[in-house]
């Protein structure tokens, strides 16, 4: 009787320990605090959580679906910040456990382009007492694993005193919590922000840069600029509306969902996978979705839930293979036969036609749904919030397998955008500015 119950409590442990919802999966404890470290073998940087090797496969998430992430293969997902308006952190972090993820938690640090002042040292102060009431409250989780301070803090700021805030900060969080390394995030990369960190940010762990378009050149400009230690990608995906040609009128003009994915995967292999000794992961941006310049242009969901083409190139990226059915794919897209780099300008109230050509690899049917929004004139940076402009009612004369024949609205920019959906929670999109003289 005594060797069965044994027996029983062997197998009830080993259960536990195997099912991710129970606790442990990729180094996760299921009781206190993970133990994350950055270690070093040659040149070589890992970090491991409880003794085991974990490299990062995540994602920025906000306020996107934790469940798919888990389902697609990802180990972890970065924040923001500790309170997102919505849920608290512990709350983000029970929903990351429950998943078997590990999250790099994100810390609001004031930002001079928002006028703070760097050399008020009253205000300093009380940042940094906040930020240790925010620390205390959840550096125990399990789901815990870096503590990301501040984010892009140097976007458009003069006042290099940022740094010495933040290495302040850093150093408060160790002395609280010898279990998690810590991190900052910066917009590009640059030689100047190196020596600054270098000179006054050395109690950070590890370094974290966001990029877009020049992603495939950070392996070689961690190193031109003489950054020698760990460093993980914390935003990358889709070309920067900065970086892409613009129309006369001055609208950036958006990549199609299948150009955007397979750069995501160019960007990928040349700018992360390519770099094994420093570079110990990524956080692809955005699993979820946002408005800033279009609702379409960062996230790689779409409002309405369903997946782009770049949801796929993740899963491959995590997987090593495609998922089962993929998403619609755009060959074409034009207005009045014009694409989106060819300046389309159109007269008020006339008919005119617009045609996209799908490519769908399981040949599902497809149905397309069409939209018209005037073009952003809420202009942000560095991500801030912008409101997602109202869509214009249309008079559309024909709706058919890809076709649209619709009457221009009145005056002023604008874009029209295709959805092609093809049954199984999947969207190719494209859009193309036009202006209506």
């Amino acid at each position: 009787m005594k060797q069965l119950l044994y027996i029983l409590s062997i197998c009830l442990f080993i259960s536990c320990k195997n099912d991710p919802k129970k606790g442990e999966t990729e180094g996760q404890s299921s009781e206190g605090p993970a133990k994350v470290e950055v270690t070093k073998s040659g040149n070589k940087f890992q970090l491991m959580v409880n003794g085991e090797p974990f490299y990062i496969k995540g994602a920025g998430l906000e306020f996107g679906n934790v469940a798919a992430l888990a389902e697609h293969n990802a180990n972890s997902f970065r924040t923001w910040r500790t309170d997102n308006g919505k849920r608290s952190a512990k709350e983000v972090l029970d929903e990351a456990h429950e998943h078997g993820l590990m999250v790099a938690m994100g810390i609001e640090v004031e930002r001079e382009r928002h006028g703070f002042d760097y050399n008020d040292e009253k205000a300093v102060e009380e940042q940094k007492e906040r930020i240790k009431k925010e620390v205390l409250e959840i550096k125990d989780h399990p789901a815990l694993l870096i503590w990301v301070i501040g984010n892009e803090l140097n976007l458009n700021y003069s006042n290099p005193k940022v740094w010495d805030a933040v290495n302040d900060i850093s150093k408060m969080i160790h002395e609280l919590d010898p279990n998690h390394p810590t991190t900052t995030t910066l917009a590009g990369i640059s030689q100047q922000e190196i020596t600054y960190i270098n000179e006054r940010c050395q109690d950070l762990d590890i370094l974290s840069v966001q990029m877009y378009g020049d992603l495939p050149d950070v392996p070689k400009l961690i190193r031109e600029y003489g950054w020698n230690g760990p460093y993980m990608v914390t935003e990358w995906g889709a070309t920067g509306h900065w970086e892409v040609p613009k129309t006369t009128w001055g609208a950036p003009i958006e990549e199609n969902s299948t150009i955007k994915a397979a750069n995501y995967l160019k960007r990928y292999k040349g700018g992360i996978a390519a770099d094994t000794l420093q570079c110990i992961g990524s956080y692809v941006f955005l699993w979820g979705n946002k408005q800033e310049r279009t609702p379409t242009w960062y996230g790689v969901f779409l409002e309405n839930g369903k997946e782009t083409e770049s949801v796929g190139v993740m899963h491959y990226i995590w997987n090593g293979k495609w998922p089962e059915n993929r998403t619609p794919q755009i060959a074409s897209f034009v207005l009045k036969g014009k694409t989106a780099y060819e300046n389309v300008i159109l007269d008020a109230g006339k008919e005119y036609l617009a045609e996209v050509k799908i490519k769908d690899i399981e040949n599902d049917p497809i149905t397309y749904r069409w939209e018209v929004l005037p073009e952003s004139e809420e202009v942000k940076e560095g991500g801030d919030h912008e409101a997602r402009p109202v869509a214009v009612n249309i008079d559309i004369i024909e709706e058919k397998d890809g076709t649209l024949k619709f009457k221009t609205p009145a005056a002023g920019n604008y874009r029209l955008f295709v959805y092609a959906d093809d049954g199984f929670n999947h969207e190719g999109t494209a859009n193309i500015p036009f202006k209506v003289n």
